[in-house]
């Protein structure tokens, strides 16, 4: 049962200067969507200047991931520095959390207290926003799939274009019918979206720091393919997971059977695991059968058995 990462292979020097593009273009927009919504009084403009923000910040984390990633294994590190991409998107989810919980409040305020908004600025400087967050998205498109540092970046661009767009709507309607409440309603709206984005995928981040067994993967699949190999009798404390993103490892006890030769099992079952799983690191420590831990976990370990 193989499977697929779907990992995008772009050159590391051409994605850097993706995200040097990303960067540069989000900053700017940044100071101009907050210079405008403080002349126009428009809180919407604001949140999304806020938002936009946010993904410079990230933008500036991932781009210093992507660089200390590509660090080799050392004694310090001895796994590599791989997941400092797998760190950097905890953070970049949890600041769209934080910011989507403010502009709920700051909308709520401004519901309570609506002010004038400059529907113009409020228009111009969306459409712009607009044609930023795209061209932004587009320069992460085609790298997010196999890195979850640059699918969160993605998320945060795309929801940034969705946002700029509600942000136009909402200028053309104070223009056209005097609708000052639904600024502050589009802030909210933002608000909920940006939250459900990073609540849905913050949980693949965690999942890898906390060591969980791969989503993409059956750890049954798994412990079945290794017991069916000639001469394994059992398997027990099993553990498998991400050592990076893209890394399945796995390391386990194979019983022998009687008279069964190891270094053959030991290949034959690393063989297997790496056609069928992908999996290509793999740790085995065999136990003859009459020496073997009775009563053992099959997956993780306990007291008695290391």
């Amino acid at each position: 049962m193989p499977h697929d990462h779907g990992q995008a292979h772009i050159d590391p020097a051409s994605g850097d200067r993706r995200v040097s593009i990303a960067i540069w273009a989000n900053a700017l927009l940044t100071v101009a969507q907050i210079v405008g919504g403080i002349m126009s009084g428009s809180l919407a403009l604001i949140a999304d200047a806020l938002h936009n923000f946010s993904d410079m910040a990230s933008l500036v984390i991932a781009f210093a991931a992507r660089k200390i990633a590509r660090r080799p294994a050392d004694e310090r590190m001895t796994f590599g520095y791989g997941r400092i991409e797998v760190v950097a998107a905890l953070i970049n989810y949890t600041t769209l959390i934080l910011v989507g919980v403010y502009l709920i409040y700051e909308g709520g305020m401004r519901m309570i207290a609506p002010t004038a908004v400059a529907g113009w600025t409020v228009v111009i400087l969306g459409s712009v926003a607009l044609v930023v967050d795209t061209l932004t998205a587009l320069l992460t498109y085609s790298m997010q799939k196999g890195s979850v540092n640059i699918r969160a970046l993605f998320l945060h661009n795309l929801s940034d274009a969705l946002a700029s767009v509600a942000v136009i709507i909402g200028g053309s309607l104070i223009l056209l019918y005097d609708m000052w409440w639904v600024d502050p309603a589009i802030t909210i709206g933002i608000a909920l979206y940006i939250l459900y984005l990073a609540v849905t995928e913050i949980g693949g981040p965690i999942r890898i720091l906390m060591l969980g067994s791969p989503p993409d993967i059956d750890n049954d699949a798994v412990v079945a393919a290794i017991r069916e190999v000639d001469g394994v009798h059992d398997v027990h404390h099993v553990h498998l997971w991400q050592m990076q993103e893209n890394e399945t490892a796995l390391d386990c006890h194979v019983v022998t059977a009687d008279g069964a030769s190891g270094e053959k099992i030991k290949v034959a079952v690393k063989q297997r695991l790496a056609e069928e799983f992908d999996i290509r690191h793999s740790t085995l420590e065999l136990e003859d059968r009459k020496n073997a831990h009775e009563g053992a976990k099959l997956y993780g370990h306990d007291k008695a058995g290391t």
